[in-house]
């Protein structure tokens, strides 16, 4: 997963020179922060910033699990996660979910996907008899929501599992390893990194990557806009995701290392940032 080993197997298919239009190369994240804690009330939670994609991420334990669970038997713990947008996230008002009577069927589709990913590096029968509830909520979109859900959620279930453990709730870490995703697609007939809504809104390919630390996929999610892709584009794609994904997984580990000592400060900034764009805090 290093850079070298990416731009040798995709570098002919890739114009490492473009101009994307917010300044960035084929290659290039946008700009990543976590703000850990910013919902007291949660187990473990954070502000996580895709440049001006904005969602709190937030993980909390219930002591009880599903009653499927106990009808059936199965021991240890279960995981499930909820995605909304906050109706102010995008250029138009959304409509609330609870005002249609039903939750729509992206929303749907995405807290399936952040609870897949989830589950794929969590040992749930070491969390005992408890239901870990992950509520992601978009504040600002402009691309990868679903992405980002994913990278925060799981610093915020990290932040979560690490304190049970100083509490003396459960004997060991139920996390295996971190888990991320990263978007990518075919612009301007050249494979990038990590679309913002422009992009995203005129790529003829879209794919949503989710990998562990190891370099295991857990999901691949791709599909041509009124386009096919070959199987060198798709390659391409891989390899740039690998390599963003090896980056987030680096920046999530220290914002979980950071999470006991967030700075008040920074909580201050978060409050401040509110009042403009930023890219990132």
């Amino acid at each position: 997963m290093t850079n070298g080993n990416a731009r040798r197997g995709v570098g002919d298919r890739i114009h490492w020179g473009m101009s994307r239009s917010d300044g960035r190369q084929a290659n290039q994240l946008r700009e990543i922060s976590f703000t850990p804690d910013v919902a007291p009330y949660a187990q473990g939670s954070v502000l996580v910033c895709f440049g001006n994609t904005r969602v709190i991420c937030a993980a909390t334990i219930e002591e009880d699990v599903p009653r499927w669970m106990k009808m059936q038997n199965v021991k240890g713990g279960w995981l499930t996660a909820e995605y909304s947008m906050l109706p102010y996230s995008t250029l138009e008002r959304k409509q609330r979910d609870i005002s249609k009577g039903r939750i729509d069927g992206r929303s749907s589709e995405i807290q399936r996907l952040i609870g897949r990913a989830l589950r794929a590096i969590v040992d749930l029968k070491k969390i005992g008899q408890r239901t870990i509830w992950i509520d992601c909520d978009v504040l600002q979109a402009d691309g990868g929501t679903r992405t980002a859900s994913i990278t925060g959620a799981c610093v915020a279930m990290s932040i979560a599992c690490k304190r049970m453990l100083a509490a003396g709730k459960i004997k060991e870490d139920p996390i295996s390893q971190l888990v991320a995703a990263v978007s990518a697609g075919i612009y301007q007939k050249s494979p990038i990194l990590d679309l913002n809504y422009p992009e995203d809104k005129d790529a003829t390919v879209d794919f949503n990557i989710v990998m562990t630390e190891r370099g295991e996929f857990v999901e691949v999610q791709g599909s041509g806009e009124e386009a096919v892709f070959s199987g060198a584009e798709m390659t391409a794609m891989l390899g740039l995701a690998q390599e963003g994904i090896s980056r987030l997984i680096e920046l999530q580990k220290s914002a979980i290392l950071a999470a006991d000592r967030v700075e008040p400060s920074k909580l201050a900034d978060l409050a401040a940032s509110f009042g403009g764009i930023r890219s990132g805090l």
